[in-house]
């Protein structure tokens, strides 16, 4: 039995994988995950019914279980940051930067081969979208 939050066999083996600078790309529920994501990127279904499991519930969990250097998040076109993206900051380490992109150029940087891993959410709240780069974790002195 494992001792992180995370208990998915599927997503815990291609988190193990995911080495520095790769990619993970958090979906809302209206993003095209089968479209704008690369297909070699490992797609997990989380989103079991319309608002379960949501994208703070599945940062919160990623949060613990990876180091995470940088993040994206998509801008709606008014170009304010979604409120959610707040939420999400605060379960992120403080040290990580957040930078955001329009629409087409998030989904640009998702569909890089960087991207190995894209988790389909039941997140509602719209323009919910991160796309994380995995950190290092460094040596225990």
């Amino acid at each position: 039995m494992l001792k992180t939050t995370i208990i998915h066999p599927e997503l815990i083996q291609a988190l193990a994988e995911a080495g520095h600078g790769a990619r993970i790309l958090l979906a809302d529920s209206n993003y095209p995950v089968t479209v704008k994501a690369p297909p070699e990127a490992r797609l997990v279904f989380l989103n079991f019914v319309p608002g379960q499991i949501g994208g703070v519930d599945i940062i919160g969990a990623l949060a613990e279980t990876v180091p995470i250097e940088s993040a994206i998040y998509m801008t709606p076109p008014d170009g304010k940051m979604p409120e959610i993206v707040a939420e999400y900051r605060k379960l992120i380490d403080g040290a990580a930067p957040f930078e955001s992109r329009g629409r087409f150029e998030f989904y640009e940087e998702a569909q890089s081969p960087d991207t190995c891993l894209v988790i389909a959410s039941g997140e509602q709240r719209v323009f919910a979208n991160l796309l994380l780069t995995v950190g290092v974790v460094p040596p225990k002195a």
